[in-house]
């Protein structure tokens, strides 16, 4: 990690080749310091591209600033606060110095803004759950969440301007003077003193569960261990090491070291100990995501957000039947059911928790959830409580499901498929060319010509999300029985296929062979 570090300070990007300019995904800015596309160069022409987009924005608040366990993240996070302190922005920062998980920095902007009139917002330095040599930058603008693309696209575009210029324009103060700027703040001791608010924690307390935890070396850790002081519960934190080479973690799937919450190879330290608890928690290392493990083993992401829907449908009587309750395109059909059994109204939105955003910020959106075991939730009055993915919220909500009913998450979503079918899902990666890639953009609805799909007439076929009317970047096909959906990555030379059957595995299989022999042939233009 050391030889990771000093690239990270040696390297230089040259502006000039598209792949180590900044670029933003889903999830801000991503890369690796050996590759010169994350490296002190990158965060200081996106801190004062920041800085100046809260210039255009008028925001004169703070910016809360927070970093996760990776080795690259604390002096990428030192670097972004000399450029802060340089412009005269006030600078909250956790206590201590120490890491900050995202969810807390979310709610810590809503929470200021919800009576300040100088809008605050945050950065978070944080890959995710990415290999511990990765890097990672979001912003997170008013509303508290992930910004728009609109916002991202301003910030790249003057961030590469500066990088072109070789930062001949960036303000900096030396690393002391900005440590000394920064103004701490106790993220941790807000946030879990409120759980009360979007959780029934009296609920889990009487219950007197046993809860396990693994913040698999995240930042997860201070607040688990504050949840279980402050709320007495019988919480148990599996792992309390904090590694940046994340030497502790099992190799994911494809051999590789990833903090992976919703991945069983990666939770397989967790998994062996399992029924020591009734109910156990795993977070990434910005604690956004979620893994939920009972004695039935991990959750499927698509199952346990089922599980959350038709819960808190049934147990928050304070929220207003009009609430929309959100997913994205690719997340299970199972959902759909649920949600219709309820009369209430599905909001589908593209791949992507940015979606979701504006709803939960002014209340009309009860939930959002994506696939990839990311979500959040009004509190338990109908108001905003993270606007960005929540992965602690989620975990408690878990204790409290098992403590309200008597089952357990898994148990919970057995009954749902007795009263719903049971669906099977499956997501596969294809190569395609650039052409393919280009293709897709053109696809409309009137692209697919097929009057049916794996032995069922298809029922829709869509390429902007029904919720918002936004583009999907790809398209879904319907069926009554089943769908597949396919975007092309935006790092790879393949697109993903998505899909779902309510009739069986063998049915899964026909769906996505079908799936393929069609998007094979709509490609073509």
């Amino acid at each position: 990690m050391d030889a990771i570090v000093k690239a990270f300070f040696d390297e230089k990007p040259n502006a000039n080749v598209a792949k180590e300019r900044v670029a933003f995904g889903t999830s801000g800015h991503r890369g690796r310091a050996t590759e010169r596309t994350f490296n002190a160069f990158h965060i200081y022409a996106i801190t004062q591209a920041v800085v100046d987009y809260r210039v255009e924005a008028g925001y004169q608040g703070p910016l809360f600033l927070g970093f996760d366990t990776h080795a690259l993240s604390k002096p990428a996070w030192e670097c972004a606060l000399q450029v802060l302190a340089a412009n005269q922005v006030p600078v909250l920062v956790e206590k201590d110095h120490g890491y900050t998980a995202t969810p807390l920095v979310s709610h810590a902007i809503l929470q200021h803004n919800a009576s300040n009139q100088a809008l605050a917002d945050g950065l978070i330095i944080t890959p995710s759950h990415n290999p511990p040599e990765d890097g990672g930058i979001k912003y997170n603008p008013s509303h508290g969440g992930p910004a728009d693309t609109e916002a991202t696209s301003w910030i790249e575009l003057r961030a590469n301007a500066y990088l072109l210029r070789e930062l001949g324009d960036v303000s900096l103060v030396s690393v002391e003077e900005a440590l000394a700027h920064a103004q701490e703040y106790d993220f941790t001791a807000q946030y879990v003193a409120q759980l009360g608010d979007v959780v029934d924690m009296a609920a889990i307390q009487n219950a007197n569960l046993a809860l396990g935890v693994d913040p698999m070396g995240g930042t997860a850790l201070p607040v688990w261990q504050a949840v279980a002081a402050r709320y007495h519960l019988n919480l148990e934190v599996v792992n309390t090491t904090v590694d940046p080479e994340f030497a502790f973690m099992p190799p994911d799937h494809d051999g590789k070291i990833r903090m992976d919450c919703s991945s069983s190879a990666a939770m397989a330290n967790l998994l062996n100990i399992k029924d020591r608890f009734d109910v156990a928690f795993g977070n990434d290392p910005d604690a956004d995501r979620h893994g939920i493990v009972d004695t039935n083993g991990l959750m499927n992401p698509n199952h346990f957000l089922a599980v959350c829907i038709d819960y808190l449908i049934t147990h928050r009587p304070e929220w207003a039947a009009s609430l929309k309750i959100g997913k994205t395109l690719v997340s299970s059909s199972m959902i759909d059911r649920v949600v219709a059994s309820h009369q209430r109204e599905l909001y589908e939105v593209p791949v992507g928790f940015k979606w979701f955003v504006d709803g939960l910020h002014q209340g009309w959106l009860a939930f959002g959830g994506e696939e990839s075991a990311g979500a959040s939730l009004l509190t338990r009055d109908g108001k905003a409580w993270s606007t960005d993915k929540d992965g602690i919220a989620l975990c408690l909500l878990a204790a409290e499901i098992l403590a309200v009913t008597g089952k357990t998450p898994s148990e919970y979503y057995r009954e749902l498929t007795q009263r719903f079918g049971e669906p099977f899902y499956k997501r596969v990666d294809t190569a395609c060319t650039a052409e393919e890639k280009a293709a897709f953009k053109k696809l409309d609805s009137e692209s697919v010509t097929a009057q049916a799909l794996a032995g069922d007439a298809i029922t829709a076929v869509l390429v902007a999300a029904p919720g918002n009317g936004a583009s999907i970047g790809g398209i879904k096909v319907t069926t009554e029985n089943g769908w597949f959906a396919a975007r092309p990555s935006g790092t790879e030379s393949l697109y993903k296929v998505y899909a779902e059957s309510f009739k069986g595995p063998e049915h899964l299989e026909e769906l996505i062979e079908s799936a393929t022999a069609l998007l094979a042939e709509v490609l073509k233009g």
